[in-house]
């Protein structure tokens, strides 16, 4: 009888911090039509010109900064949580994978495959469903497995922003990490990874699933937990209020104190140690504020830990019992 497997599923990292590196993990990940949905005869001549030329090395900049002995965080806390979550569930056999990078979809998939896996779930760890994220990972999966001649049965991860269990760890993190800082946040700012509002309009659930997360960890709190969205790249419009922008306005409305957490993000990486925690934090002291705390992703901790469990439990239903 075959093996059941999971196959973790972020969204991806430079091999290195360089220039070259990152190039190559540039390329890949901004050819993506779910990522940048710009006619590819527009946007290549772009990406391969401008973008390609200039922007690895200052990618590869901010990289290195937040860059570990193991690896990218990204990889480090991804890989922790294969690790950790193989521990919990021993009958299981558990990977992980990145959609851009290494190591990729296709060859875990087949490794898997070769190691006995006949049933295997594919969850993506992204708690709210966007199109550039959740179904470019799943994109990439179907093509890996539309090229094997002997599929394994694939279930898939279902978004979980709403998920009590998925509440409930955001909450006990959110309240230990608060627990241990030596000043009291003016305010609590839950920061999204930004997407073009066009993607909104075109009907992507994403911005009122973040917007929901938000509402029911507040619920959970008992405090206000105000929605911003980062990282925007180019001139179109983004989803707002933007965490930049807040960050430098918030000191002058009397905010000085505030802790920013970032609960779109599975697992810290760049986006939350050097946008939010370096940058971020730079941003909000220089305009006037005085304490700030990034407050980390659940990564590979025991509240993590508890709601895959819960969550894997749930979706491999009849699977684990046969």
């Amino acid at each position: 009888m075959g093996r059941t497997g999971i196959l973790l599923i972020n969204l991806g990292t430079p091999d290195a911090p360089d220039a070259a590196s990152v190039r190559r993990y540039l390329k890949e990940f901004l050819s993506d039509p779910r990522v940048v949905e710009i006619p590819q005869w527009l946007w290549q001549p772009i990406l391969r010109g401008p973008i390609l030329m200039t922007r690895p090395r200052k990618s590869a900049h901010a990289y290195s900064q937040v860059w570990m002995k193991e690896g990218s965080p990204l990889a480090v806390h991804t890989r922790a949580t294969a690790t950790a979550l193989q521990q919990r569930l021993p009958e299981l056999t558990v990977d992980w994978a990145m959609r851009y990078g290494n190591p990729s979809i296709a060859s875990r998939l087949e490794a898997m495959a070769a190691a006995g896996c006949d049933r295997i779930l594919l969850a993506p760890l992204y708690p709210q469903y966007c199109a550039a994220t959740t179904a470019t990972a799943l994109d990439a999966a179907y093509a890996a497995l539309g090229k094997m001649r002997a599929q394994p049965a694939v279930r898939t991860l279902a978004p979980y922003f709403a998920d009590p269990a998925y509440i409930e760890a955001l909450r006990a993190s959110t309240l230990a990490q608060l627990a241990a800082l030596d000043f009291a946040p003016d305010l609590l700012i839950a920061s999204f990874h930004g997407m073009p509002e066009r993607t909104r309009l075109l009907g992507d659930p994403y911005r009122d699933q973040c917007v929901e997360t938000a509402r029911l960890l507040a619920e959970a709190l008992g405090r206000e937990v105000r929605v911003t969205f980062q990282s925007r790249f180019g001139r179109a419009k983004w989803l707002g209020p933007a965490t930049d922008d807040s960050l430098k306005t918030l000191p002058g409305q009397g905010v000085k104190n505030i802790a920013v957490l970032t609960p779109g993000f599975a697992a810290d990486c760049l986006e939350t140690v050097e946008e939010i925690a370096i940058r971020g934090k730079a941003e909000f002291i220089s305009a006037g504020g005085n304490n700030f705390v990034h407050l980390s992703c659940l990564n590979s901790t025991p509240d993590a830990m508890t709601l895959y469990e819960i969550l894997v439990r749930r979706e491999l239903a009849g699977w684990l019992e046969r």
